[in-house]
């Protein structure tokens, strides 16, 4: 399955998995969608997994035939009237589109064998606890209405790093990061232990790097990089109006390179563990 997805661009599998959600909440299966709309079962699967986006006709006979209208049926043209089929970047501005670039990244770190996360000034949201997520959306001013929801969605990506075969992790922290009190001493405290219990996790690696001796690639801006497997990786980067995901190889290659930099400055995996284990006693005597 993988080597068929490495094909999928973002925004394809960010269209796949709207029409997987009105086909499921339609109460229809893939089987039964399909021979309404008479193509074979397959074409439905390849366009719900993102592998061959549908083009706007199509797509538009699949609302049709699930009966969705109004803004919910513009949205989805929306995104199948772009070149979801495109391996360029993909610029989401505004918080209706980062939302629809969220389904694509929750797909891609469910199909990742690998994630490298550049975190200069907080914990990566892989590996956050729910009580800092929460202070941060909240010192955000995300709408009250929206913070458990998006807490709740954070927790539930978590799975990729404790399932059976789980995606490989590699986490590298500003080591100013775990002197945070990001929620307060209690909030904080929980954070740093989590840190700990999933640093003894074989398929995560926690590496602290400077940020108060020299310049170096992590002072540029966060961003986490996908590998879907050897032939395929991506990157995205976020910030608080918009979103960003990057395929085309030459792009990536800047991130990569980058991300080796970052590892020459950093921190030992025992040296992290040793400064988050302090750091964690330091919040408990607060």
């Amino acid at each position: 399955m993988l080597r068929r997805m490495v094909r999928s661009s973002a925004k394809g599998m960010a269209l796949g998995t709207k029409l997987r959600g009105v086909r499921e909440e339609s109460g229809l299966s893939q089987r039964a969608l399909a021979r309404k709309l008479g193509v074979d079962s397959g074409t439905m699967s390849r366009a719900e997994s993102g592998e061959r986006p549908p083009d706007a006709e199509l797509t538009a006979a699949i609302l049709g035939a699930l009966g969705v209208t109004g803004a919910r049926r513009d949205e989805i043209m929306a995104l199948a009237r772009d070149d979801v089929a495109a391996g360029s970047a993909w610029l989401a501005i505004g918080l209706p589109e980062q939302r629809v670039q969220l389904d694509a990244l929750l797909q891609m770190e469910q199909l990742s064998t690998e994630i490298v996360d550049v975190s200069p000034l907080v914990v990566p949201g892989l590996l956050q606890v729910s009580g800092y997520t929460r202070a941060i959306m909240r010192a955000a001013e995300v709408p009250n209405t929206e913070i458990e929801t998006r807490v709740a969605i954070r927790m539930g990506r978590r799975d990729v790093l404790t399932r059976a075969n789980p995606t490989r992790l590699t986490a590298l922290i500003g080591a100013q990061v775990f002197r945070q009190r990001i929620g307060g001493p209690e909030v904080m405290r929980d954070q740093l232990e989590h840190l700990l219990k999933m640093a003894e996790q074989d398929n995560v690696e926690l590496r602290a790097f400077p940020v108060d001796d020299m310049w170096h690639d992590a002072f540029a801006g966060a961003f986490s990089m996908l590998k879907i497997d050897r032939a395929k990786s991506v990157v995205h980067l976020e910030n608080t109006a918009s979103g960003l995901f990057l395929q085309e190889p030459e792009d990536v290659k800047v991130f990569e390179s980058a991300v080796n930099r970052v590892l020459a400055v950093s921190m030992s995996e025992d040296q992290t563990r040793e400064l988050i284990a302090r750091e964690a006693r330091r919040v408990t005597g607060d």
